[in-house]
């Protein structure tokens, strides 16, 4: 896989991308959702630069995850691509749009349940994940 800049719009893009692909089926629902999500104008990045990194991440997978004719990610793989962010505002942006995304055909795939589920395992496994005011309310 490639290796994009910690926190940068091609590291985040590639997160949404992979969501958006990771059970095989890119639906219309869910570019829509992406759209209405507004994410690309929050990392500040255009339609075509994310159908750019749409086709490099699905190059990046034949290439380098075939497995028995099948493209499989490992966790080695997702947390890679998940260590890229860094920045909590940015990863909390990131999982709003991942679950709306996944959400939008009416379907939770398993492998998009598999990779939400490893974000939120990855990313809360970090310091100030959840805002320190929120961490004090929580506590009281």
């Amino acid at each position: 896989m490639r290796h994009y800049e910690t926190d940068s719009a091609s590291a985040a893009g590639r997160i949404v991308a992979l969501c958006m692909v990771v059970d095989g089926n890119m639906a219309p629902s869910e570019l829509r959702a992406l759209q209405r999500s507004r994410l690309l104008e929050h990392i500040d990045i255009d339609i075509d630069t994310f159908h750019d990194l749409v086709s490099e991440l699905c190059q990046d997978m034949l290439t380098t995850s075939v497995k028995h004719e099948h493209v499989v990610l490992d966790e080695e793989t997702i947390d890679a691509l998940l260590g890229e962010i860094h920045a909590p505002e940015l990863r909390r942006e990131l999982l709003r749009a991942m679950w709306t995304i996944a959400d939008a055909d009416g379907v939770l795939a398993d492998a998009e349940a598999k990779l939400l589920s490893r974000a939120c395992r990855v990313w809360a496994a970090e310091s100030h994940f959840v805002r320190e005011e929120e961490r004090l309310l929580a506590l009281r």
